[in-house]
């Protein structure tokens, strides 16, 4: 026979328990959120400032459109044998395709600048997609069929010659771009 007159008393330590369930809470919202991490899909809407042909401001947000790199504001191209804006080309191309509609987005990644990586789009329309097949931007891990689509129809970039955007950005990178 056990004879309990021993123990104070067979409750376990309430303040014990407490401490527990406060580390089990914080572990699982720290699991949790480095399961969410940076790849942690949101979305969100509203108007538009366009920065360039492929990041704009929504709702206070910067993002980068997934999936396509546009070239830079001032940066130039060729086309029969004469400089054209492509830069500023492909960010009026954006600016007609929002053409003052609310944006939704949906976040895909944070990119090494901070910046909100989304697919967005204005009205039903992918604006990443519908600025490669315009051949305002070209692929970025996204929409290659729609960059041969533009490519074989020789639509706006492709119409002439271009050095692509990243290449561009590496040989400027340090120095201000050229405005005129």
């Amino acid at each position: 026979m056990l004879r309990f007159s021993r123990f104070r008393s067979l409750r376990p330590n309430t303040g014990f328990l407490w401490l527990l369930i406060a580390v089990a809470a914080v572990t699982a919202l720290a699991i949790r959120h480095a399961l969410q991490g940076p790849q942690a899909r949101r979305s969100f809407g509203g108007y538009a400032r366009i920065v360039d042909g492929d990041s704009l401001v929504v709702a206070g947000i910067e993002v980068r459109l997934h999936g396509i790199d546009a070239p830079e504001l001032f940066q130039r191209c060729s086309r029969e044998g004469r400089e054209v804006r492509c830069g500023r080309d492909s960010a009026r191309a954006l600016i007609a395709m929002v053409a003052g509609q609310p944006v939704t987005c949906e976040q895909r990644d944070i990119d090494r600048y901070g910046r909100t990586v989304a697919l967005c789009r204005a009205e039903d329309v992918d604006l990443g997609r519908a600025q490669v097949l315009a051949g305002h931007a070209v692929a970025y891990g996204a929409y290659y069929q729609d960059e041969a689509m533009a490519r074989a129809a020789r639509r706006g970039l492709w119409a002439g010659e271009f050095i692509r955007p990243r290449e561009w950005r590496d040989r400027h990178r340090g120095g201000a771009a050229p405005q005129s």
